[in-house]
């Protein structure tokens, strides 16, 4: 086996703002998996909050090369890194790989039907005025995303409900409310007919919620990286955030799956803003999921050769062979 490392930039069309961080770029590495005239391919982006990067996760996957190369099972790369970018890029690969060896897709290694989805598309921080046009400019996504902070998050929310009353909204807000603020502003998110609260606590922070009931449901993001802090997530939230990069592959993101079904969890699978080969493997698990973001392409300059196609309403089509899986 011969693993390819790549390094790839996609600039963003404009900056993007959430809780703490504003984005012009992604940066991200591309593994490639070829055996016996075969190939799969997979992308990693990496969790920015746990300071991973571009070179942590080159680094972390050239230090495994030789494993690798060697020949691997799926079921070794669980154990040869981390959850993370890195062996979420190796993973998503090797399931790629497999499914061009054995001519079967990956929905029929997995027995699953799949079926077009709609994804959420998401409106960065702005003022409330600009973050209500770009809600109304995304008009033909039935389904949004909206990103706020501690700044008056009422007033921009409120702007949004006005210029987009037909949509339907979930709010994250990326770790930056207090307590009291989730419990004041429930209420009003109530009202507003919004369907979830994403992360509003820190991660790390959120021992307030457990016990605490509320009529908006909530959702972990930040604070359910992987499968083993599902179980502590899922006493505090009601909604649990798959994203690969976080759990390290479709391989834990499946196990995730089935753990929280179990539960009766609701899911939503999430993304690092990555390109359509990342959103590949995460339309997947979106198959599972009640909540649906992997628009990370739409906010691209340029996305790559068969690249998901994005119709109205947010439908997102089928991935292709071509592209994954």
């Amino acid at each position: 086996m011969k693993m390819t490392i790549e390094r790839r930039i996609f600039a963003l069309t404009t900056p993007f703002a959430i809780t703490g961080y504003v984005f012009e770029s992604t940066d991200a590495v591309w593994v490639t998996l070829e055996e016996g005239g075969y190939r799969g391919r997979g992308e990693a982006i990496g969790v920015y909050y746990t300071d991973e990067t571009a070179d942590t996760m080159v680094a972390q996957l050239e230090a495994v090369r030789a494993s690798v190369e060697a020949g691997i099972t799926l079921e070794e790369i669980q154990t040869l890194l981390p959850p993370g970018g890195a062996r979420n890029g190796l993973d998503c690969a090797f399931w790629d790989l497999s499914a061009k060896k054995s001519k079967r897709s990956v929905w029929d290694m997995l027995a699953i039907k799949p079926k077009p989805t709609a994804t959420v598309a998401t409106v960065g921080i702005d003022t409330p005025e600009k973050m209500a046009q770009s809600a109304t400019a995304l008009s033909k996504y039935a389904n949004l995303k909206i990103k706020l902070s501690g700044d008056d998050p009422i007033a921009r929310l409120e702007a949004i409900r006005a210029a987009r009353p037909d949509a339907n909204i979930v709010v994250d807000v990326n770790q930056g409310w207090s307590f009291d603020e989730l419990v004041k502003y429930i209420p009003i998110v109530e009202r507003l007919g919004i369907a979830m609260i994403e992360q509003p606590l820190k991660r790390g922070g959120d021992e307030e919620l457990e016990g605490f009931s509320s009529s908006v449901p909530l959702g972990a993001d930040e604070s359910c990286l992987d499968l083993s802090e599902y179980e502590t997530a899922a006493r505090r939230y009601d909604v649990i955030n798959i994203k690969l990069d976080k759990c390290g592959g479709v391989t834990e993101g499946l196990k995730i799956v089935e753990r929280a079904q179990a539960d009766g969890k609701a899911l939503m699978v999430g993304n690092m803003t990555g390109s359509s080969l990342s959103m590949a493997p995460a339309f997947l698990i979106g198959q599972h999921c009640r909540f649906v973001d992997i628009d990370g392409p739409l906010y691209f300059k340029n996305d790559i050769e068969d690249a998901l196609e994005y119709a109205d309403g947010g439908i997102v089509s089928i991935p292709t062979p071509a592209l994954w899986g």
